[in-house]
Parts: C-alpha cells; structure tokens; sequence
C-alpha cells in the first residue's frame, strides 16, 4: 500500500469483522503496540541506543517473570492477574528493539555513511524492491522524475572502494528507461549519494544518471503480474480518462494514468485508500470466492483452500511486493477467522500479523500505509460490531446497519493519523466511503477479470472493463462532488501532537459514551457544533480566501510567494529568510504539499527558510537558477532537497511548469548576466504565472539591467500582467518602462517591517499607484491574497503578526 493520508477502505462486506458476540481477546495486542512503538522509536535512534532499549526491557522482564512464579517475593492476586500482561509488553519491546537494531547498523554503516557525506559519485549493483513510481508535477516537455525503491548489493566509490552491503536505496531517476522496471530486477546504475530524510530504513539516496544497465531478468511471477497490468492499462485505454485511469487504481494500485485533479479530490473526501492496494482489495476478491464456496455448499476447509489460491492469483497479479504482502495479510486475517469458524481469534490474529510484520520489516512502524491498515483493521474488528448491534436494537435494517458501522468505524480509528499527516478532520470520509461502497466491489472484481482475460482475449477484456467503468464512474462522481462541500475539511493541528490530541479526545469519547446521559449530550453538542460552525465557515470562511490566486506571505524582509494549484496543495516561490515564518505562512494557507518549489536566486532572504518549506510535507520539485552564487545559499538548497529526496531542476528561459491551476513559463534572464550591479539579483528567475485566467509576473530580486534585458527580448505585450510582486522588495532599482510594460492592477510587495535597507522605495510605490496598481505591502498588511471574483480581481489580507527583522 503506498503511504497515503487516508484509511484503509472500509470494507464492502468483509466477512467475520462485523459480527458480535464475546468480548475480543487482547492477550497478545501489548506485545504487538509495544515492538510497534519501539521499532518506531528505533528508526529515529542509532542501532546502540535501540540494543540498550531492548536489553534493559529483557533485565525488566526477567526480573518480573521470576517474581511472577514466585521465585523472587510471593506476588498478590492482582500482580499476578495483570503481570503476565506487562510481561507481555516487555517482550514485544525487547523483540522489536532487537530486530530494529539489526537493521539499523546496516543503515548506518560506517562506509556507506562516509560515501554519503561525502556526496561520491558511485557505480551501484542493485535489485528494485517495489514498482517505480512518478513525482507527481507537471514539468511540460520533461520526463517525471522517478523514485525507485531498491536494496543494495554492491557499492563501488570514486577510489574503486567495493562496499557489499544490503541497505536500502531510495534512487531518483530521470531517464525513462526505469520506467519499465520491474520488482526483484537486478541492475547497475551510475550517480551520486545523497543524505536520506530519515526515520525510516533508508540508508542513501542514489541521484541517477542515465539509464540502468540490467543484470538478467526478474522472476516469473514478476514479469506474469507484468504482463497482466499491462493488459489492464491496455484494455482500460479506450475509456474516459477519468474512471480509465482510476480503474488500475483500484485493483492492482497502478495509478500512473489517474488525473490531477482525481486523485485531489479522492483525497479532500478521505478516499485515497481506494488508489492503493489494501486489505479491502484482498478482502473483495476473497470475500467473493467466499461466498461462492458457500453457495456450492463447500465447508470451512475447502473454502480456506478456495481463498488461499484466490490470494495467490491476487498478489500475483499485483505483483509480491512488500507492500502488497502487507496488505495480504492485513486483509486475510478476518476471512481466516471466520473460515475457522472462530470470529473471536481475529483480534489475535490481527495483534500476531502485526508483530510479525514489525519484526520482519521495522521500517513498516514508520509507514503511515501500514498504521492506517492496522487501525482501520482494527476499528472494523473491536468498533463495527457493537455499533452494527446497536443499530439492529434500534430497528435499523442489518444490511443498513453493518454499512453504516463499517465506514463509520474505520474512519474513527485513522482519523488521528489522518489528523497528524494532513492537518485537517474530514467531515465527509465516512458520507463519501459510504456511497462509494456499493461501487467498490463491483468495480474491483471486475476489473480483476479484465487483467486476467487480457493475455488471452483483448477484446473480453476490454468489454469487461467498459463494464467495471460505470462503477469506477461513480466513485469519481461521489469524490468530485465531495470534495466541493463547504467545510467538508476542518483544520487540526498537525503532526504527532496533533494526533495524540485526536487520539486522546477519541478515546475520552468512546469510554464516556457508555453511559446513555453522557451519549445523548455527545450527539446533542456534536449537532449543535455542526449547526453552528458549518454557517460561519460558509458565510465567512476566514483565512484562506476562497478563489484566491496568489498570495504574499509576510515572512519578514525577504519573499515567499503561494500559487494555489489546487486544495491543499501550492507552488512556492521562494523561502524567505526564515524556516519557521515560511512554515507558518503555508500552515495559515492550508497547504499540506508543494507541487513545486521555485527558488528565484540563492540570497539567504530567499533560501534561508527552505527547512520550513519542507517541514511536515512533501517537495516534488526544486527549481533554482542556473546562476551558482551565493554558494551558501545553493549548497542550502541543494543539501535541503536531497536530505528529503527531492530532485532539484536548474531552468532557463522558456521553462514551463502545469499543475493543477498553475500555468507557469520562465521568462527570464534571457540570457547570464555579468558585470552588473548585483549579479545573483539580476539573475533571478523572472516568472510569468497563469491562475485562473489571471497573469501574475514573478519578479524575484532582478533590477534594471535584468529588467532592460526583458523589454529587449520579449514582445510589446510579454511583460503585461495583472499582479506584479514588485522586485527586489520595491527597491529603487527598478526601470521605469518595465513597471510600464507591466502595467499592473495590483502591486505586492514583500518587505520586513522596519529594515534596515529603505525598502521600500516610496517613488516607485507611487509610480506604480500613478499607474493605477493598488498597492499592498507585507510589513503593514501581513500576508496579502489576491483574489478573483465576479467582479474582478479583489485583495485580502490576514491581518497576521508581521516578522520584524533581528
């Protein structure tokens, strides 16, 4: 399952999960959270801090099982009741610490490390590890950039050092010869290492160059789920692109041809999952050789067999890759049980799968895939079915019931890691998962039937999959419509404060509505809550504006710039000087991931914030100048972005960039300027953005000479823009037939508050007032957003704190 900050599908039916009955067993659920919670703290220590983790939890242990047979002190009746349970605990930290620890000295072994820091071009031998997999970015006439999972198998540095070592590689790529690549193929590649992000088992990050070399071919089973993903595509290729792309999603997680604004719009609804392998796929396929066992009268065994080959076929098709293994396994757990005929033994099922899974791959305690699996596999097994139950007691038909109690459930359970990965609770995941489930299990068994007719009769399969697109069609229908409710999306903090605090509050919850008084006061205040705020979101929505089209962050005395490509995502132009100011302006604007981040030049009042860009969110792209200087200031971008895996674009004029609403084109330097005044300044990207047919110029730091050399080269009208972000903060350095060519209706300008530089200059604010451009600056209106409306453009501010310079 890809990490995605959405819930596991609720299940369309997922036999043995929503049945009542005795309480569940939770002997073995402490050993699995407390190797879970460990290996999550070890990825984030080194492999000797973990060990001593682990050893001082096995003294603990010993010390408390000798106690509790009696062989130190004599333990009372409550110590012995509940010892074996901390017992328990301890063991699961002293397993997961012990195999965390072993794979984080491979990690961080010293020479790979040393080849690491020291940035060494290298010549590795590898094996891909899962299928390569796109930015997402819409760089125009450049192939994506892929990242490509792998192992090492040996590593040869710049001196001929041969390093054997099976660490993790992250590779980004940009020749499409990786494209093709499949899981288990081995290969050499050429490039240069770079520092991982951490927490996670990663050990370097190999910047490719050129196209692999192949080192024979991948396994059978890899190049038959090849074949068969293919023939999807293929047979889903005639379709409209909408639900023809969506439909590889759904059933082998292939979403390389899935619209832009689909997958933002499964995302703002909470139905990402449904673009991943999960245990709901499994559970679909399953669940319907299930049923046909039964309807054959078969028993308990044979039908255990029957879904045993259905699994098979299933994770040959989408391809025995760790995550799809994941996702077998968390699917299996509730047919397994109900096939035994033992409901109850679910639970521990789940618990023994979990650790299994955390002592085999630690990194997967990191994976927010993996924890949403877990938790939606358990909210269905511990909450569906006294929810389901209570709503049967209530007259609420059983089919009505266990569809609404399935939903409902999974998403309570990962709403706290949604919480901390997006910052916002969704008002609309268990609606919209709602109306999608009847449409899941016919889309996906369908589609599982075109893959697999496909090698054999193309034109079956492309009928079958005609068929599986009406279902498709709907589920793209319920997200667009979704995802354009008011308020469907409530802001929370975010990250792990933010969802320790959901989790509190969501445990807090479920104990106190036990009681009837304390239910009936939950659902009046929720409903009061719901009635109250949903008018004033509506009627005033605050910050962010709706239909704003850029925006000028108040950052101190330096830019930052926001492009809304859509919901919660942006292009940034720039970082400002400082981490914690840029992360804050992207917070109020509710950006949780930047399409591309453009740096106009390498001054540090334009760079020294790019920590804070990439704080708590994902980077595509960095475009940067071809212009080299400041050092300082490359080497921090550069370094920045490659700890996070981030490929870094060096643009010339002509450049172009869409995503989303954005429609951007590097204007300038037209060519390198020397000599000048200020050479970085006057050779900042000069950027001409489209948003919603309004023309935005981008100007960075660039002065006269710059602002000359554009008037030269382009057309009379190349210039002409609604927005101008004045340059350079309004500086004095500015040729007045440029800011003519310009011709604005609106001027911003990013400023400190009291800098020391003059900024800005008052006779060319009054030029371009003289002009007609209303004029706005950040140190006396905070962040400012334009926005469009039906009447024209109109400016907003927040009315936030300015940043005064130190």
């Amino acid at each position: 399952m890809r990490a995605s900050a959405a819930p596991v599908a609720p299940s369309a039916g997922i036999p043995g999960v929503a049945t009542g009955g005795p309480a569940p067993d939770l002997r073995l659920a402490g050993l699995a959270v407390a190797a879970w919670l460990t290996a999550l703290a070890g990825l984030h220590l080194d492999a000797r801090r973990t060990l001593l983790l682990a050893a001082g939890a096995a003294g603990v242990a010993g010390v408390a099982a000798l106690h509790l047979f009696g062989f130190v002190g004599r333990p009372g009746p409550t110590v012995r009741r509940h010892g074996w349970v901390a017992v328990a605990i301890l063991i699961g930290v002293v397993c997961g610490g012990a195999a965390t620890s072993a794979r984080l000295t491979v990690r961080d072994a010293g020479p790979l490390r040393v080849l690491v820091d020291e940035r060494a071009r290298v010549t590795a031998e590898l094996v891909v590890r899962d299928d390569p997999r796109p930015v997402r970015g819409g760089i125009v006439g450049r192939p994506p950039t892929l990242l490509v999972p792998a192992r090492l198998v040996t590593l040869t540095g710049p001196q001929g050092q041969r390093i054997s070592l099976p660490a993790r590689v992250l590779v980004l790529a940009d020749d499409p010869a990786w494209r093709g690549l499949l899981p288990g193929q081995r290969l050499t590649a050429d490039g240069r290492l770079a520092e991982p992000r951490g927490g996670d088992l990663t050990g370097a990050v190999l910047m490719a160059v050129g196209a692999p070399i192949r080192l024979g071919s991948p396994s059978a089973l890899q190049r038959a789920a090849g074949r068969l993903r293919a023939g999807l595509q293929q047979a889903c290729a005639p379709l409209p692109d909408d639900p023809g792309g969506l439909l590889p999603g759904l059933v082998v997680g292939d979403t390389s041809r899935l619209p832009d604004p689909v997958e933002e719009d499964f995302q703002a609804t909470g139905m990402t999952h449904l673009n991943a392998v999960s245990g709901s796929n499994v559970a679909i396929v399953m669940g319907a050789v299930l049923l046909l066992a039964r309807w054959a009268r078969a028993g308990p065994a044979l039908a255990v067999c029957f879904c045993g080959l259905a699994l098979v076929g299933f994770v040959i098709l989408v391809r025995p890759s760790p995550s799809v293994v994941r996702a077998a396994t968390m699917g299996a757990i509730g047919l397994a049980a109900l096939a035994a005929g033992r409901p109850r033994a679910a639970v521990p099922a789940l618990a023994a799968a979990v650790a299994a899974l955390v002592l085999v791959d630690p990194g997967l305690a990191g994976d927010p895939g993996f924890a949403l699996s877990v938790l939606a596999t358990g909210g269905l097994l511990l909450l569906a079915p006294s929810w389901r139950d209570g709503l049967r007691r209530r007259g609420v038909p059983t089919g009505a019931a266990e569809a609404l109690a399935v939903p409902a459930a999974a998403q309570l359970a990962c709403s706290p890691v949604i919480a901390g990965l997006t910052g916002t609770v969704s008002l609309v995941a268990v609606p919209a998962n709602l109306l999608a489930v009847p449409a899941i299990a016919p889309a996906t068994v369908l589609g599982v039937a075109a893959a697999v007719v496909s090698p054999i009769w193309p034109a079956g399969a492309e009928t079958v999959a005609w068929l599986a697109h009406w279902p498709a069609w709907w589920l793209v229908l319920v997200a667009r419509y979704g995802a354009r409710l008011p308020a469907g999306n409530l802001p929370w903090p975010g990250g792990i404060s933010g969802a320790l605090l959901l989790t509190a509050l969501t445990v807090a919850l479920l104990l106190a509505a036990r009681r009837p008084l304390v239910r009936r006061l939950v659902a009046v205040c929720a409903v009061a809550v719901v009635l109250g705020a949903l008018p004033v979101r509506v009627i005033a929505p605050g910050w962010p504006p709706d239909g704003w089209v850029v925006t000028a962050c108040a950052v101190g005395q330096g830019d930052t710039m926001l492009l809304p490509v859509r919901a919660g995502r942006a292009v940034v132009v720039d970082a400002g000087p400082d981490p914690a100011a840029a992360d804050a302006c992207l917070r109020r604007l509710g950006v949780r991931r930047v399409s591309l981040l453009v740096v106009s030049h390498f001054h540090v009042d334009h760079t020294g914030g790019v920590a804070g860009i990439f704080r708590g969110r994902p980077v595509d792209t960095v475009l940067v100048p071809q212009w080299p200087e400041p050092v300082a200031g490359r080497d921090l971008v550069r370094g920045t972005a490659a700890a996070y895996g981030t490929p870094v674009v060096a643009a010339a004029a002509g450049w172009r960039y869409r995503a989303g609403a954005v429609d951007l084109t590097v204007l300038g330097p037209p060519y390198p300027m020397r000599g000048t005044r200020s050479d970085p300044n006057n050779n900042s990207l000069v950027l001409l953005a489209m948003v919603d047919r309004v023309r935005i110029l981008l100007t960075g730091d660039a002065e006269v000479e710059e602002q000359r050399a554009l008037l030269e080269r382009l057309p009379p009208d190349g210039l002409r823009a609604d927005v101008l972000k004045v340059a350079h903060h309004g500086s004095a350095y500015q040729d007045p037939a440029f800011l003519d060519a310009v011709r604005p209706a609106v001027a911003l300008v990013p400023v400190g508050a009291e800098n020391s530089y003059g900024h800005p200059n008052e006779a060319v604010l009054a030029r371009l007032a003289r002009g007609g451009a209303r004029v706005l600056r950040t140190d006396v209106g905070g962040d400012v957003a334009v926005v469009r409306s039906p009447r024209g453009l109109a400016v907003v501010s927040a009315g936030v704190d300015r940043v005064r310079p130190s």
